[in-house]
């Protein structure tokens, strides 16, 4: 019996234990995806409605003016 609450004590904590990977922020994100949208020549908007606490799905990239064709450049 004490066998098998190690057992599963040992697979709870291994489940638990850390990937290694670094966690990204909210903060983190946000502001890499107003990097790239300013690269774009856009500014970060947020989204209408109902947080959900994903940068990505919480904001817009918003692109006015001559760079705000979806038809690529002619070569």
């Amino acid at each position: 019996m004490r066998a098998i609450i190690l057992i599963a004590a040992g697979l709870t904590l291994a489940a638990c234990s850390s990937t290694g990977q670094p966690i990204e922020s909210a903060s983190g994100k946000t502001a890499e995806l107003a990097r790239a949208c300013s690269d774009r020549g856009g500014i970060l908007v947020p989204s209408p409605g109902q947080m959900t606490g994903r940068p990505e799905v919480d904001n817009f990239c918003k692109i006015e003016g001559a760079m705000a064709t979806r038809i690529p450049p002619q070569q």
